[in-house]
């Protein structure tokens, strides 16, 4: 068990150059499903796969690993705000929320975390080291003279920036924060119960062997507790049908928020990007509550 387990968790920490598509098991002969089952899936490394309609350019930043963003700047904005996507995810899926952000008033940086896009490497932390990153993206921000500077995450991007917020002083004028997860272990069962598979003892093990092949102990990846270190003006935002974080899990980071808070859910949403369903509801959201502060 913890042969596989250290197998499974090598292949969600680390993407492959390999595979251009994630496999798909219903289409597996026997023996090649006994070899996922024995090694793990391929998760192809995320590619950006469009660009940005709006004028843009790309920066590499100096962090833990070198990151590439893309830049949009107007004349004259309220502020900018620095995009980072979820787990497998990449820069060119943050576009159409950017463009948001931008007919609101707001330049956009869009990030690659490690592992992803045009960024260094093929692994990732589902958070853990991407947390510096943030930190990075902030503070290169922060030299340009912009002072009005607000984060913006989407699942693992969030709990990046929950980190980040825990381990270094930076002071955001804001954090906007989609479907965070409770902790690395919540997510991990999370994964084991979409799959209809028992959660003990092979989530725990999959947990150990990923921090421990990554250099961190991932048992104290723990967004519920990060979420305490949090007192600037704080937006999350939560699908009500997601099967990969609990209302639990929300419920106890939207109480551990100090200060100005909100919570907006959509009830039909799983963890998913919630413009697909829910375009209206989130741009009046997130519009509301960037005017408010």
């Amino acid at each position: 068990m913890n042969v596989i387990a250290f197998f499974h968790s090598y292949k969600l920490t680390h993407f492959s150059n390999k595979v251009t598509k994630k496999t798909d098991a219903n289409s597996l002969t026997a023996a090649q499903k006994a070899g996922v089952l024995f090694l793990g899936i391929d998760n192809p490394r995320p590619v950006n796969t469009k660009k940005p309609s709006q004028p843009y350019k790309t920066i590499r930043i100096k962090s833990n690993k070198e990151i590439e963003c893309w830049s949009i700047t107007k004349p004259n904005t309220k502020g900018t705000v620095i995009l980072f996507h979820g787990y497998g995810g990449n820069k060119s899926q943050l576009i159409d929320k950017s463009d948001k952000f931008i007919a609101m008033g707001y330049n956009t940086l869009l990030v690659d975390f490690m592992g992803s896009g045009g960024s260094e490497g093929n692994t990732t932390t589902i958070g853990y080291f991407e947390a510096q990153q943030v930190k990075s993206c902030y503070d290169y921000i922060l030299k340009t003279g912009e002072k009005n500077i607000h984060l913006f995450g989407t699942s693992m991007g969030a709990v990046a920036i929950l980190k980040a917020l825990n381990d270094y002083t930076i002071s955001p004028a804001s954090i906007l924060i989609e479907c965070p997860f409770g902790s690395m272990y919540k997510t991990v069962c999370a994964r084991f119960k979409v799959m209809k598979a028992p959660t003990f003892p092979m989530a725990g093990m999959l947990v150990f062997w990923g921090g421990l092949q990554n250099g961190f102990l991932a048992f104290n990846l723990n967004p519920e507790e990060y979420a305490k270190k949090v007192s600037c003006p704080a937006l999350l935002m939560y699908g009500e049908k997601d099967n990969r974080v609990s209302s639990e899990e929300t419920d106890i980071i939207f109480g551990n928020i100090k200060g100005k808070k909100q919570l907006v859910t959509f009830p039909l949403a799983g963890h998913e990007n919630y413009l697909t369903h829910y375009n209206q509801q989130w741009t009046t959201a997130v519009s509301s509550f960037l005017e408010k502060l």
